[in-house]
């Protein structure tokens, strides 16, 4: 999926804050614990709002997590929920994200990355995001040990508006 490469470009930025990557990759939003990002690479353009963990489970394992909700125009892409816990998930155990009484189950798992297939579902889980205060996403590495991410959706809402906005 060609969403990986432009997340793992934005991973790269955000780690390493290289120069010639930060011209592809423009910040538009800070939104309390959520973010609106731009990735323009030639013709395509690529909109989403991120955040990265809160509270991380076990603290000792420490890595690059991040949850976004992407919208890809040039490929009539909307709405595409998508989660990295920072390591290659086991294709043993489901991923998994809980927020009150509500659980959705990422289908697609590729390496880090983890997505929902219906886009039904998407649309459910963005409303949780928007009605919630935080959610849980588990996972589980190699070995398979579970870890569990707490977002906190606080600015969740403008982030997202702002970034399907900017893909319109």
């Amino acid at each position: 999926m060609s969403i990986i490469r432009y997340v793992i470009i934005l991973l790269l930025f955000l780690t390493f804050n290289n120069q010639a990557i930060a011209e592809e990759v423009k910040k538009i939003g800070k939104f309390k614990d959520w973010e609106t990002m731009i990735i323009k690479n030639n013709s395509k353009l690529v909109c989403f709002a991120q955040s990265k963990p809160v509270l991380q489970s076990p603290k000792s394992y420490k890595r690059e997590a991040r949850l976004f909700v992407s919208f890809r125009p040039n490929e009539k892409i909307t709405n595409e929920i998508n989660i990295t816990s920072g390591y290659k998930f086991n294709n043993e155990n489901s991923v998994t994200a809980k927020s009150g009484k509500h659980k959705y189950k990422f289908d697609i798992v590729q390496e880090n990355f983890a997505w929902l297939a219906d886009n039904k579902m998407e649309k459910k889980m963005i409303n949780t995001m928007k009605k919630g205060s935080r959610i849980m996403v588990s996972g589980y590495n190699q070995e398979g040990s579970q870890t569990i991410d707490h977002y906190s959706l606080l600015g969740f809402t403008k982030a997202y508006n702002t970034a399907k906005k900017s893909c319109s």
